[in-house]
């Protein structure tokens, strides 16, 4: 098997990105898109996909995961329903990519590695943009210790709800609605894995506020997560801020006792020229441009190389596990008004 059969899973948004890089990608084919709405895997094939016409699109999703010519599954559907359904592609005996967030409870995640082990199957949360080049730029940066000891960290990210959006905030946090089970989840894992190049880091606790709507979804969402101080005493925190109510962004910076470096855009587009700076404190600054790069079709190249040549997924369950965690807590924090522990 040269390159790895996929299906979709639901005629969410996220297919405008997703269909034509499973399609570009080089080991990767799509062969069929599944949707509950009648017609609806059809139109999003003739949208987003026209000149493929060869793919199956099925008004039922099990038939989709029973499809003996499907080897992978993407799963985009409705964060309270990744859980569910991941677990009927594994125990089907596929692959599964799930859209972030894997699930909205550890406990889920770990019924989800269970199942992937039993089947033998490949399993991996959907962060597209780890896979961008700029972020291994970041990583080089970083570790060669041109900023320093890394000891602050902040990440934003927003864009303005739209009417069709609409959907992400009509149900409450405990449902999977809101800002912080949508773009939460990049807000926290940028803020964790860049901890994570400076020792392997995690969250010790949190603090966080919200602006909540009628039905308990979350607008706004801004926090502190404690990494702990270091061996010399020194805080180390992580700030972040997301909202539905603010133009776009998906930043990070990143910032030492030397230096800082920020990625300017996370959430960049196939032939955005990505941007990264950096500063120093003896006032050297620079700003890099590199080529443009599509973190989805890397992604699906990725998760495809894992299943032909039996790898292990760059994003592995651990690092699923401590990102709900810490949502979690945040979640916790906003529902309590105190800080929240994560030992």
């Amino acid at each position: 098997m040269s390159k790895v059969k996929w299906g979709i899973l639901g005629a969410a948004r996220v297919n405008e990105r997703l269909l034509p890089a499973i399609i570009e990608a080089s080991n990767a084919e799509l062969v069929a898109i599944a949707s509950r709405r009648a017609g609806a895997a059809k139109a999003t094939l003739d949208k987003y996909a026209p000149c493929h016409q060869n793919v199956i699109c099925y008004d039922d999703m099990d038939a989709l995961i029973h499809d003996k010519n499907v080897d992978a599954i993407y799963c985009p559907l409705a964060n309270n329903e990744h859980a569910e359904w991941a677990l009927k592609a594994i125990n089907a005996g596929k692959h599964v990519l799930i859209e972030k967030p894997m699930a909205l409870t550890v406990a889920d995640i770990e019924a989800i590695e269970a199942a992937a082990i039993k089947n033998n199957v490949k399993v991996m949360e959907g962060f597209m943009y780890r896979f961008h080049p700029q972020h291994a730029r970041v990583k080089e940066i970083v570790e060669s210790g041109l900023i320093g000891d890394v000891l602050s960290c902040k990440a934003s990210y927003s864009f303005l709800m739209r009417p069709a959006r609409m959907y992400r905030i009509a149900s409450g946090v405990k449902e999977g609605g809101g800002a912080m089970w949508d773009i939460g989840p990049y807000a926290i894992h940028s803020l964790r894995w860049a901890f994570g190049l400076n020792g392997g880091l995690e969250p010790k606790s949190v603090v966080a506020h919200a602006k909540l709507n009628e039905v308990g979804a979350d607008i706004v969402t801004s926090g502190v997560l404690d990494f702990g101080n270091d061996a010399e005493g020194r805080a180390r925190f992580g700030h972040f801020d997301i909202s539905f109510e603010r133009s776009r962004k998906s930043e990070y910076e990143i910032i030492g006792t030397k230096g800082w470096v920020k990625c300017h855009a996370a959430w960049v587009f196939q032939n955005d020229v990505p941007v990264i700076s950096w500063a120093l404190e003896d006032g050297k600054y620079a700003e890099e441009r590199s080529a443009p790069s599509n973190h989805f079709t890397l992604e699906i190249e990725h998760f495809s190389d894992c299943v032909l040549n039996n790898k292990t997924p760059h994003l592995s369950f651990a690092d699923a596990k401590a990102n709900c965690k810490a949502i979690e807590a945040v979640l916790q924090s906003i529902s309590s008004g105190a800080r929240v522990s994560l030992a």
